[in-house]
C-alpha cells in the first residue's frame, strides 16, 4: 500500500499573512488538495500566528467535517494554549514537536527521557480526546522505543538531515539509521510517519529505504512546486511518486 500524503498548508498561510488580504485562502487550497487526492491536511499553528492562525484551524476543521476520509493532523509544542485549541477542534492526529516558541522551523526531535513526565501527561490527555499521537524524533532507534514507553501511537521521523545528506552525496550513509529507527518503532508497536524537507527529488529514495512509513507530511517543497505547476498538479505529482515507491506485492 502506498504511503499517505498529508499536505502541510503553513506556507500558504505565510504568503497570505504578508498582506492584509484574505488570499491565498488556506481552506480553498485544502479543497484543491483534497480534490487532487491527498489523504490528509497538516497545520502547525505557532504562538505568534505568523502563518497558520487559530481561526484557520477552526475553519479547516469545519471544512474537513464534510470530508471524513481526510485526516486532520495538527503539529505543535504542547503548551496549554495549543492543547486547548486541539481539544476544541479534535483532530484525528496530533504531532508533538519540541519547538521553542520563536523557532523558525522544526530542526530536532524530542529528547523523550528528559521530557518524560510532560509527554506522558499530554499523551494521556490527548488520548482522552480520541486523538492519535505522534512524536517527532530524530533517526534514533532508542528514541523510537522511548516513544512507545510514554504512550505514543506513532513517531514522525525528522527527515531534514536526510535531505542535506543527499545534497552532499552522503544519503547512503544516513538512510540505515532511518530504517533502524522505523524497525524499532514497529517492533514497539508504533506506526511510522516522516516529514521535513522531503521533495520530488528525494522522496522516492527515502520511501524505498524506509517502506514502513505510513504517512509523509510535506509543505514547503510542495508549495514551491505548486507555484510552478499549480497546487492540484503538485499534489498529483507527489502522490504519483508515493504510488511508484510503494513496496510491490510479491
Amino acid at each position: 500500500m502506498a504511503t499517505n500524503l498529508s499536505v502541510n498548508l503553513n506556507k500558504i498561510a505565510l504568503l497570505r499573512n504578508q498582506r492584509d488580504l484574505p488570499y491565498p485562502s488556506v481552506t480553498e487550497m485544502a479543497r484543491i488538495c483534497i480534490d487532487a487526492g491527498c489523504q490528509g491536511i497538516t497545520v502547525h499553528p505557532r504562538p505568534d500566528e505568523r502563518h497558520i492562525t487559530r481561526q484557520d484551524v477552526r475553519e479547516l476543521r469545519a471544512l474537513l467535517k464534510g470530508h471524513t476520509e481526510i485526516e486532520f493532523n495538527i503539529e505543535g509544542y504542547p503548551s496549554e494554549d495549543f492543547l486547548e485549541l486541539v481539544a476544541e477542534v479534535r483532530p484525528e492526529q496530533v504531532t508533538l514537536v519540541p519547538d521553542a516558541p520563536g523557532q523558525k522551523t522544526s530542526d530536532h526531535g524530542w529528547d523523550i527521557p528528559a521530557n518524560r513526565a510532560l509527554l506522558e501527561a499530554v499523551i494521556k490527555r490527548l488520548h482522552s480526546q480520541s486523538a492519535r499521537v505522534s512524536l517527532f524524533i530524530d533517526a534514533d532507534p532508542q528514541m523510537a522505543v522511548e516513544a512507545a514507553s510514554v504512550g505514543a501511537d506513532r513517531i514522525e521521523l525528522y527527515t531534514g538531515p536526510y535531505h542535506f545528506a543527499l545534497m552532499r552525496g552522503e544519503d547512503d550513509r544516513i538512510l540505515p539509521s532511518y530504517r533502524a529507527a522505523a524497525d524499532a518503532a514497529q517492533r514497539a508497536g508504533l506506526g511510522v510517519n516522516a516529514g521535513h524537507d522531503l521533495n520530488l527529488d528525494n522522496l522516492a529514495k527515502f520511501i524505498a529505504a524506509v517502506p514502513q512509513v505510513a504517512e509523509v507530511s510535506i509543505g514547503h517543497a510542495l508549495t514551491a512546486d505548486a507555484l510552478v505547476m499549480g497546487m492540484a498538479n503538485a499534489v498529483s505529482a507527489y502522490l504519483a511518486v508515493l504510488r511508484e515507491a510503494a513496496p510491490k506485492a510479491s
